[in-house]
């Protein structure tokens, strides 16, 4: 096979080869001056760093053209260099669309300086338009690699913002020491709010609900203590008005605000919600307004025996029976004795609480009139069971 004849001759080669220092600060002058991602953010060690990288892929192109363009030509080292710098732009902070807004940039102004020398050298005008759809076919594999790097760098720099994510917020519900939290914040680049309420939900509604809210919404999802299977814990930044539309159909358990630091105090009042069975499934239930059932559940071996002594007059019924007494009872304590009152609650006549009334007071006799004996009464009826076994 003939070898392939250079697409631009020797001379001119060599008079290209000695401007590319020249053309390449050309070119980050340029990108600094026109792109806003790149004004005033290159220090020297940048710059110098981004003008090796242009230089070394213009001398790329000269390789490339001493070939003719031959598809064979090496250049692999080129590539590569381009998606490291994609890679580097990225971890720089700076967009994809500033990274190819500096290739349009430099590509115009690049070509203004290879063609001016190239020119000038002797190129004659029909070499000119193979050297000029040369430079932009090779300008347009580089910016292609560069957007590769840029783009596995955001994906490698996400996953592992969201394991730093993951590890802060399982770091709150855990209890982890304040320096350990404020590092934890830091490392993942968190704006840390000034109050966190934790929220309880089936593991099916997360998506939903984490599109619907604070975007600083923590999701803890290994080692999260006491969590039930099916179960997901969220710590939302207060306020967050759209909260309880967001869990609505699925329902969810919402755990008091508290400084972000103090988490877990949110997580395990949620927590002792969803053990004592309280609400219904499918709501959206605030433990803020649970606060005496929740004293009241706060040791259950305590209540069971409260239960078991304060309506020991219960014992020996059939179990309908003593259910039905008991929801009187409780009625009737709650709304202080006022009949019409207790049976609206029951759904009943007055009449029957006239005479389930008189069942009771026949059981407890002296005990209803005994402050000390109410106040256990209404403990032990204030919640449906005693929840011994949580």
């Amino acid at each position: 096979m003939a070898p392939h004849a250079p697409l631009l001759p020797d001379a001119v080669l060599q008079a290209v080869r000695g401007a590319l220092p020249g053309v390449a600060a050309q070119t980050i002058a340029a990108v600094e001056q026109e792109v806003p991602g790149y004004r005033d953010t290159l220090d020297e060690s940048a710059r110098g760093t981004l003008s090796g990288a242009v230089e070394f892929a213009l001398g790329g192109f000269l390789a490339l053209a001493a070939e003719a363009g031959d598809p064979s030509a090496p250049l692999a080292p080129v590539l590569e260099g381009a998606y490291a710098l994609g890679r580097g732009e990225a971890r720089a902070g700076r967009t994809m669309d500033a990274l190819l807004a500096a290739y349009r940039v430099g590509a115009r102004v690049a070509w203004r300086g290879l063609a001016s020398v190239a020119a000038q050298a002797g190129l004659t005008a029909s070499e000119l338009v193979a050297f000029a759809e040369l430079v932009f076919a090779y300008i347009d594999q580089l910016s292609a690699s560069s957007v590769a790097g840029h783009a596995d760098e955001l994906a490698v720099e996400g996953r592992a913002r969201v394991r730093q994510l993951e590890r802060l917020g399982q770091g709150l519900v855990v209890g982890a020491s304040p320096e350990t939290l404020d590092a934890a914040a830091a490392a993942a680049h968190w704006a840390a709010p000034e109050q966190l309420r934790a929220v309880l939900l089936p593991e099916a509604a997360v998506d939903h609900v984490l599109a619907r809210v604070d975007v600083r919404t923590l999701q803890p999802v290994e080692d999260v203590p006491g969590l039930p299977a099916g179960t997901a814990v969220l710590l939302v930044p207060e306020p967050e008005p759209r909260l309880t539309r967001a869990l609505q159909p699925s329902g969810g358990i919402l755990g008091p605000a508290r400084p972000w630091r103090a988490a877990r105090e949110s997580y395990l009042r949620a927590l002792r919600a969803q053990q004592l069975r309280l609400g219904q499934p499918g709501a959206v239930l605030d433990t803020e307004a649970l606060l005496p059932e929740l004293v009241i559940g706060a040791d259950p071996h305590a209540l069971a025996d409260l239960r078991a002594h304060a309506l020991a007059p219960l014992a020996g019924l059939r179990p309908g029976a003593a259910d039905r007494l008991a929801e009187t009872l409780h009625a009737w304590l709650l709304h202080r004795g006022r009949r019409e009152e207790v049976a609206a609650a029951l759904y009943v006549h007055p009449q029957t609480v006239r005479y389930r009334m008189g069942q009771v007071r026949a059981l407890f006799g002296a005990r209803l009139d005994d402050p000390r004996e109410v106040l256990a009464l209404t403990i032990a009826l204030a919640l449906p069971a005693p929840a011994a076994d949580t």
